[in-house]
């Protein structure tokens, strides 16, 4: 439940900030978190808590005060809009239950407001580590959208959180986008490389290892020689959960550098028969998020070669997968 008590005293504090600022603009973020910490000190602590000076620069949020907590946030733009903290809230203060939010507006006519933190969180920015993101004022909390309060959210395990976070972020993708990051856990095996690559600059075996996780996880590269846009998938995978930037991707497949010395024929099917190995060996080893993410399903190990025979068999109107790969499937 809320602190109706404390949110008065919040009341107190921003128009005291606000006053502040008209006379002189507070310059910096650590200027104006220290001002609010020492203004606390000033009209007699809250409720017998004391206000550290010399904060843990991570906790979460800043200014710890019994069961009630102020995250502060500061723009020297003209904007109530700013990233708030991580959605895993790793580095949470013990015992705080109501969190607020006091921001400093600099920008424009300089004006300090307060809000529930609930009610202000109203977007997740799916960076590294997703972060919430809030603004002064909001429509509509994100808790809202998700359809569970952020006292219900923030007591979820991780990956419960992720469920939503996924959810939330696959529901604003346009038509040809794919989220570039899938795990949960952010001690996952995977992480994105730090240094883009391109295709061209890889090993042979590093090609056909790529090849071969592309060909798996995006089985509409089977269709139709004219059928448009049926590379994209294998571009966003290369480049968002291998970070390989792959200039021309028909080339993974139909060149005639990877369909054989041979010429004629069907390139494609050649080439994803050369690379049969490689593809197993990916189906046992690629992580079920991006089969989910991909395929739209979870899909156990063993039984992903004959879930992509049916699935390339039913894009593919040329030639039949099933017939001549995997005939021990």
């Amino acid at each position: 439940m809320h602190d109706s008590t404390f949110e008065d005293f919040l009341d107190l504090i921003t128009d005291i900030l606000s006053k502040e600022s008209e006379k002189k603009r507070f310059q910096k973020p650590v200027e104006f978190e220290t001002r609010i910490r020492h203004l606390i000190v000033e009209q007699g602590g809250w409720d017998g808590h004391k206000v550290d000076l010399e904060p843990h620069p991570h906790i979460f949020p800043d200014i710890p005060l019994g069961q009630n907590g102020i995250e502060v946030k500061f723009s020297e733009k003209d904007t109530w809009r700013s990233v708030a903290n991580s959605v895993f809230e790793s580095s949470r203060a013990k015992g705080v239950e109501n969190i607020y939010v006091i921001f400093g507006k600099m920008g424009g006519k300089p004006e300090v407001r307060w809000a529930r933190y609930d009610d202000c969180v109203m977007h997740v920015r799916t960076s590294h580590v997703p972060r919430f993101e809030l603004e002064i004022g909001a429509k509509e909390s994100l808790f809202t959208k998700f359809g569970i309060s952020y006292t219900e959210f923030q007591k979820l395990g991780l990956h419960e959180k992720m469920e939503y976070i996924r959810t939330y972020a696959r529901g604003r993708l346009k038509r040809g986008e794919r989220l570039w990051w899938l795990e949960g856990d952010p001690d996952s095996d995977h992480s994105l490389p730090i240094q883009a690559r391109l295709y061209t600059s890889l090993s042979g075996d590093e090609k056909r290892q790529l090849r071969a996780e592309a060909a798996l996880i995006c089985p509409d590269i089977v269709r139709g020689g004219r059928v448009n846009n049926k590379y994209d998938d294998v571009v966003l995978y290369a480049l968002t959960y291998r970070g390989i930037l792959c200039h021309q991707a028909r080339d993974l497949f139909s060149a005639g550098s990877v369909a054989g010395k041979a010429r004629g024929g069907i390139y494609i099917q050649r080439s994803l028969i050369g690379i049969q190995d490689e593809m197993r060996k990916a189906a046992f080893e690629l992580e079920d998020a991006l089969f989910q993410e991909y395929w739209g399903i979870s899909c156990p190990p063993e039984s992903r070669i004959k879930e992509w025979l049916r699935r390339a068999d039913a894009a593919c109107k040329d030639w039949q997968p099933s017939e001549c790969m995997f005939i021990d499937e």
